[in-house]
């Protein structure tokens, strides 16, 4: 299907700007939040004014992890759907909907987090207990994000009435089974928000059921990270090859790999819980054995990109077992950012496969390692890619350009980014390794000669974090300017096109009753038994631990 590179209408511009607003405000705050927590964590460094370390802790995860990647997803899917199948009236009216719901809420979760009533972490669990108000913010980001879902469903069905017969445009197709694996996922942290944890904050109960809650918290956890990197596989597919001047290589491998990555991402979560008592072993083997299916779409995209790459190279000319790569254009941040991103995924692959697999997970799991795997899925892979998105993207809504000059200097932010990710990443992982733990403060733990081997790594940590914190000034900096400043003109909104002679996409690729009813039947595989068990056999619910103001 051919598409137009037509710039959108203002009002258009203005909801989907409005989400990119958020994220890249959520980035100064969350990152700063990072800075200081490394520095911290160095020994160098107190927190003025009282600062507590768990605050701020809380408030980098929840804004980083929560709030900046729900509304770049929302936005950027926003606008993948706009511009493939269009956006009514009456969609573009709930899409400001949604958008002011995750805000509001957002504002209520943060506010509470901020005056020290919710040093809950990112995770929340319980018996860790925050003030109510931070339960109904998080509520209501996730029931914004949710209209959100239903405007992306209802665009895709109203195309599909009005082009019967036609398959569906590859990135609609992508944002509707990502928007899916949300929606499916989310049900379990709302159930838990929604029946546990606001009654039990609210004092209407007095204790809370620990293992239900961390379990129903997982069964979204897992797939969350998935929802964060489906848009970055989106661009790989389907944006990327048009930067590098290519075609998409297969539509109905690109399809096939996103219908696994639903069924595979969601019955899974236990492999967080390896460790957790009351969660019989024979249900974590099935999960970790599902978990381990996610290879197969991983490998499929992975094979994509790279022939992709390489069937470009060849048919512009360039010779040799590696011309083509010689060739690719790393001097464009489009595809640079994104690239590293690609390269990155390989090392925290790897690391995922030590967090899920059992015997090496009771070695890291309650250390930094899991942190610093973490930073190079999600801090590196998802946001290098989001930032390599958002270099075409946001001028693309503002009516400017990406300037040469701005292409460089997102270039050399691109460079800062990594090498203090990688310094950072690396020391956490070596300092888990030796047993550093995560989710803590400095102490010296009355000291030990193991405590003494990771004063060095947490000191890199805090090299690398303010490398970081340089390299997230540099990108305010540089979506200010494509924002407000750059000069005007036409960014082309790169969507890649199908070969000419490409075999026809198996029409069963877009059974969506098919597809989701396998992903249902595999979670009710996975999770009915074990969740009956664990109501059925949990011993008496928890009593609330508070934290007071101030300590």
């Amino acid at each position: 299907m051919m598409l137009k590179n037509y710039l959108f209408p203002k009002k258009e511009a203005r909801l989907y700007m409005a989400f990119m607003h958020v994220t890249f405000a959520s980035l100064l705050i969350g990152g700063l939040m990072g800075l200081l927590q490394t520095l911290s964590r160095s020994g160098q460094f107190q927190l003025p004014f009282g600062i507590n370390y768990y605050t701020i802790l809380t408030v980098h995860g929840v804004i980083l992890g929560l709030v900046l990647t729900t509304f770049f997803i929302v936005g950027f899917q926003f606008a993948l759907m706009g511009k493939t199948v269009g956006i009514s009236d009456k969609q573009y009216k709930w899409g400001w909907v949604a958008f002011w719901t995750m805000l509001v809420g957002t504002v209520i979760a943060a506010t509470t987090i901020l005056v020290g009533q919710a040093n809950v972490l990112y995770t929340f669990y319980a018996p860790l207990r925050a003030h109510a108000a931070f339960y109904i913010g998080l509520a209501l980001v996730i029931v914004g994000s949710w209209i959100a879902v239903f405007v992306n469903f209802r665009q895709l069905y109203v195309w599909k009435k009005a082009n019967p017969g036609q398959k569906s445009p590859l990135l609609a197709f992508m944002v509707v089974i990502n928007m899916a694996m949300w929606f499916i996922a989310s049900l379990g942290v709302a159930t838990s928000v929604l029946i546990q944890f606001i009654p039990w904050s609210l004092g209407y109960a007095a204790t809370i059921n620990v293992l239900l809650s961390r379990t129903l918290f997982w069964y979204f956890g897992h797939p969350l990270v998935y929802f964060w990197l489906l848009p970055a596989y989106m661009a790989w597919y389907a944006i990327i090859p048009k930067i590098i001047g290519g075609k998409l290589f297969s539509d109905s491998l690109a399809r096939l790999s996103f219908i696994l990555l639903l069924m595979f991402s969601i019955p899974v979560g236990f492999h967080h819980q390896l460790t957790e008592p009351g969660i019989d072993p024979t249900w974590k083997f099935i999960q970790v054995v599902l978990t381990f299916m996610v290879v197969i779409p991983t490998l499929m995209t992975a094979f994509s990109i790279f022939a992709t790459f390489e069937t470009t190279g060849r048919r512009k000319g360039h010779k040799g077992l590696f011309g083509w790569f010689k060739h690719l254009p790393w001097k464009d941040v489009r595809f640079l950012a994104p690239f590293i991103g690609m390269v990155a995924f390989i090392p925290g692959g790897a690391g995922g496969i030590v967090n899920a697999s059992h015997q090496m997970n009771t070695l890291i799991h309650n250390t930094i390692w899991v942190t610093g795997h973490f930073h190079l899925t999600v801090a590196t892979t998802v946001i290098l890619t989001y930032f390599g998105i958002a270099y075409w993207l946001v001028p693309h809504l503002t009516g400017r350009r990406l300037t040469p000059k701005l292409n460089k200097l997102g270039i050399i932010q691109t460079i800062v980014w990594t090498v203090g990710m990688t310094i950072m990443s690396t020391s956490m992982h070596i300092q888990g390794l030796l047993g550093g733990p995560r989710r803590s403060n400095f102490s010296t733990y009355a000291g030990g000669a193991q405590v003494d081997t990771w004063i060095s790594y947490q000191i890199a940590q805090a090299v690398g974090g303010t490398i970081l914190f340089i390299g997230i000034i540099m990108m305010i900096y540089i979506f200010i300017q494509l924002a407000f400043f750059a000069p005007r003109g036409v960014q082309e909104f790169p969507i890649a096109e199908e070969e000419v002679d490409a075999d026809p996409t198996p029409k069963i690729l877009e059974n969506w009753y098919l597809w989701i009813g396998i992903t249902v039947a595999l979670i009710l595989f996975a999770y009915t038994i074990p969740v009956f068990d664990i109501i059925k056999h949990s011993p008496p619910g928890s009593l609330p631990f508070d934290w007071p103001i101030g300590r």
